[in-house]
């Protein structure tokens, strides 16, 4: 069985949470405290639902304590929209976000789109321009070096780089992705984009091109 973590100050939301994710067959441990989470074993979760607004310690913080530890899909509950606060939460190794208000609907399709991902079987490395992916491993060397990018930001390379020259929109992308076809808000993968160029840079490549009023694509 597939266990899901939430965690979240307000006990109305882990309700919704926990009973519209136990219809769908899993497993849903709720806290309400966050400093509860040191006593549990997170690598029993496969999945972690985490307000960033509460009390004693926020979102963001525990997401940084916790993101070395643990290798499951982190997505973050937010009424904060602004995209100083959504570069942060992604940054430091957020995979995704849900913004409050939300229906049950996004919620169980957002939940089985990024347990999908975790499933899908990779068996063999490529290159390309000089930019080695580890497919099973899930991670990039490019001249002996290993560039440290989170999931999320790992499978956005890899849709474009195994798709160089195409151009793809947002939407696209998330869609690919995660497997859920968002409707308006695209924000993420702008965020994530900016991350990893950022990670690129620093190893001197710069292979993701913008197409402007399009999208992006690998050079």
């Amino acid at each position: 069985m597939i266990n899901i973590l939430a965690v979240d100050d307000e006990e109305h939301i882990l309700r919704l949470v926990k009973n519209t994710l136990e219809r769908e067959g899993y497993h849903v441990t709720t806290v309400l405290n966050p400093l509860e989470l040191a006593k549990l074993k997170l690598s029993d979760y496969q999945l972690i639902l985490m307000d960033v607004m509460m009390p004693g310690k926020d979102g963001f913080t525990l997401c940084r304590e916790i993101r070395d530890s643990v290798d499951c899909p982190i997505l973050f509950l937010t009424a904060k929209t602004e995209e100083a606060d959504l570069m942060k939460g992604l940054g430091i190794g957020g995979d995704d976000y849900i913004t409050k208000p939300f229906g049950i609907g996004e919620l169980r399709a957002r939940v089985a789109a990024h347990l999908r991902r975790e499933t899908r079987e990779k068996k063999q490395a490529v290159s390309v321009g000089g930019v080695q992916f580890l497919l099973k491993a899930k991670k990039v060397r490019y001249r002996d070096m290993e560039i440290d990018f989170t999931k999320s930001e790992y499978a956005i390379c890899e849709y474009l780089a195994l798709n160089h020259g195409q151009v793809f929109s947002k939407d696209r992308i998330y869609e690919h992705v995660f497997g859920y076809e968002k409707e308006s808000d695209n924000s993420v993968i702008t965020e994530h984009i900016k991350n990893i160029r950022a990670k690129c840079q620093k190893a001197g490549l710069e292979p993701i091109e913008t197409v402007w009023g399009i999208g992006y694509r690998w050079k």
